[in-house]
């Protein structure tokens, strides 16, 4: 089996596991107007390990929306050259948090939504001792899915999976203020 049908196998059952554990849970918990959350973290992909981080501000008791930035540094060699790749993304979210919809206890937090981002790249081929250099910038919408687990009333965990460019998925913290 191909190790990316083996990553998804696991990213469905991880996801799975988490609806299945929300759904049986009774208690009813809300964003708020207002609520403002950091998100920090560290991304996975298979072109270097993304960090970001970014703002989510509640409009409705299930709707938050605020921006976010992601930076990932990639170097390899082949065939005796050496890539250096960079990629910043900064972007604007909207998320619709399911805890009224499915009854979930305050501490859960799933959501689902959009972003639009604006992507720089920037590659670097050194052959040689000579860098050739190639910039570009374009922009992207992604789909993200994710949850966090609230172990306080402030901090969380969070986990999220996305579509994008910038990141198959992130792994962090929650600071809410």
């Amino acid at each position: 089996m191909s190790s990316k049908k083996a990553w998804m196998k696991k990213v469905n059952f991880i996801t799975l596991f988490i609806l299945m554990t929300a759904t049986v849970s009774s208690a009813q918990g809300t964003l708020g107007n207002g609520v403002k959350q950091f998100n920090g973290g560290f991304g996975f992909s298979d072109w270097g390990v993304p960090i970001y981080a970014g703002v989510d501000i509640g409009v409705h008791e299930s709707v938050t929306i605020g921006p976010r930035m992601s930076f990932r540094n990639y170097v390899f060699t082949r065939t005796g050259n050496e890539y250096r790749q960079s990629l910043t993304v900064l972007s604007f979210n909207g998320n619709y948090h399911f805890n009224k919809l499915l009854e979930l206890p305050s501490r859960w937090d799933f959501y689902a939504g959009l972003s639009l981002g604006y992507y720089f790249w920037s590659d670097v081929k050194s052959s040689n001792g000579v860098n050739f250099v190639g910039k570009s910038s374009s922009l992207g919408l992604d789909a993200q899915i994710g949850g966090r687990y609230f172990f306080s009333d402030q901090f969380a965990i969070n986990l999220e999976f996305g579509g994008g460019t910038a990141a198959v998925g992130s792994f962090g913290i929650t600071y809410k203020f």
